[in-house]
């Protein structure tokens, strides 16, 4: 938990940039730490051009967090992206940071669809690791995440493919996203079984709007087996910013199809409650949709995307912001 933290605000080539102090969180049994917030890297190469992408992780770093989250498939969905890109942002910007390859906690993810379709299977995993750390620029991942299940493949073989990369000290955990309580379990017998290193992170989708996957039995399956939780949509997809309001806020923007769903009778009145919880507290609302997250049962740390200075300074603020026990549960309300 984050017992305390100090920040302030300096002037650097002309930017605003967010420094602080924050106590780190272990990530399950990784024996990695991670600061409250994970960058998602999932705009670099998107929404956020080479320099943009370079002037934020300075920045995030500089606020004394720690974590990026990318894939191999990002941002392939953008025409002219071929998917890596965002890999081969962050990898040439770690090849000329100030920060030391060890002060970094890089996460990666493999089996989306790079053109054979979505597979976790052996031969793949071993090929699609270096090709993620020649992009990366690195030895090594910190965390290898199993983007997607494959019904297909045996937990067996995509955890031997794993085991095999872990003694060659080219991953150090493993974890998966968008797996149920059940697939996960089953993950968890598997390993157990056949001797094999289990997923000690799992990336869920998790935000205020969408609660019911991780809610329950997962996030109880997380708590029971020291899971360390990072979640993804945190913000659903900018909506808990409270910039869009109507579909006419969404029309020409780069995440129109994805912000278009949350505009129903549930989304608005979140936003109703997350301008109530403003008024009381001066924070912005997609400040309080992370602190939500980081008071929420089982969550480790929320990921969030910045496409400028300000945003992410923001997002910055959110990993000291307290809210209420009234605050938790206005929100818990008004998005059950």
């Amino acid at each position: 938990m984050v017992r305390a933290a100090f920040c302030r605000i300096r002037d650097f080539n002309s930017f605003t940039v967010l420094e602080s102090v924050t106590e780190m969180r272990r990530l399950g049994k990784t024996g990695l730490s991670v600061a409250p917030i994970v960058i998602g890297g999932n705009v670099f190469g998107w929404t956020a051009d080479e320099k943009t992408s370079f002037a934020i992780l300075d920045a995030f770093f500089d606020a004394g967090l720690n974590t990026i989250d990318t894939a191999d498939v990002y941002s392939s969905w953008v025409p002219g992206n071929k998917g890596g890109d965002s890999e081969e942002i962050i990898g040439r910007w770690l090849s000329q940071a100030k920060v030391s390859r060890d002060k970094a906690v890089i996460v990666t993810k493999v089996g989306s669809d790079m053109g054979q379709g979505k597979t976790l299977k052996e031969t793949y995993i071993l090929k699609a690791v270096e090709d993620s750390l020649r992009r990366l620029q690195t030895d090594y991942i910190d965390v290898y995440l199993s983007h997607w299940p494959d019904e297909d493949t045996p937990h067996e073989e995509t955890l031997g493919a794993y085991a095999k990369l872990k003694q060659q000290g080219k991953i150090r955990a493993i974890g998966c996203s968008n797996y149920d309580a059940k697939l996960l379990q089953a993950s968890f017998d598997a390993a157990e079984k056949a001797g094999l290193p289990r997923y000690d992170v799992l990336q869920p989708e998790y935000n205020l709007y969408e609660r019911a996957s991780f809610e329950g039995p997962l996030a109880d399956l997380c708590v029971k087996e020291d899971i360390g939780v990072i979640t993804y949509f945190s913000l659903a997809a900018g909506f808990l910013t409270g910039k869009y309001r109507s579909k006419a806020d969404t029309q020409g923007r780069a995440r129109e199809g994805r912000v278009s769903k949350y505009l129903d009778d549930k989304g608005l009145r979140i936003l109703a409650a997350l301008d109530t919880v403003s008024a009381e507290t001066g924070a912005k609302p997609a400040e309080i949709s992370l602190a939500w997250l980081l008071r929420k049962k089982g969550v480790t740390a929320p990921i969030a995307s910045a496409t400028s200075l300000s945003q992410l300074e923001s997002l910055a603020k959110s990993a000291t912001l307290a809210l209420s026990d009234d605050a938790m549960a206005l929100l818990d309300e008004a998005g059950a």
